[in-house]
């Protein structure tokens, strides 16, 4: 199973090894898949757990426990048809290609399915199309 989650970690919490932890102690693999860490500030992390849902349910237990802010995250990419120029920038930075320009009518598409919301094409966007509901 898998749960994709929003980590926020208290200041002290920042060097606490979590993803280890996950592996090591629950059985349960971590893709990470935005992160803002720093030292002595207050991080977040969207990951996406995968493992069994009893071992994932003790995993973010055992986060609770430590402190850390766990939230689940449903949100997805918006892109405003009306803004979108189709210029293709957002293209180059889509790990997963779930954002392609068509080669025939050199219009966006955008494939939801592929999508894992990096949101690495948000700050690419010059007219600000894309958005996120996070």
């Amino acid at each position: 199973m898998k749960k994709r989650i929003t980590l926020t970690f208290p200041k002290r919490a920042i060097q606490m090894p979590v993803t280890y932890r996950l592996a090591k102690d629950f059985n349960v693999a971590a893709n990470i898949i935005r992160a803002q860490v720093a030292p002595n500030q207050i991080g977040k992390l969207v990951v996406e757990l995968s493992g069994d849902i009893d071992q994932l349910d003790a995993a973010i237990e055992w986060m609770r426990s430590q402190n850390i802010s766990v939230s689940h995250t449903l949100g997805e990419i918006v892109i405003d048809e009306n803004l979108c120029v189709h210029c293709g920038l957002c293209t180059g930075v889509c790990p997963t290609e779930a954002l392609t320009l068509n080669p025939e009518s050199y219009k966006l598409t955008f494939t939801r399915s592929r999508c894992i919301v990096c949101e690495q094409c948000i700050p690419t966007c010059p007219v600000q199309a894309i958005s996120t509901n996070i």
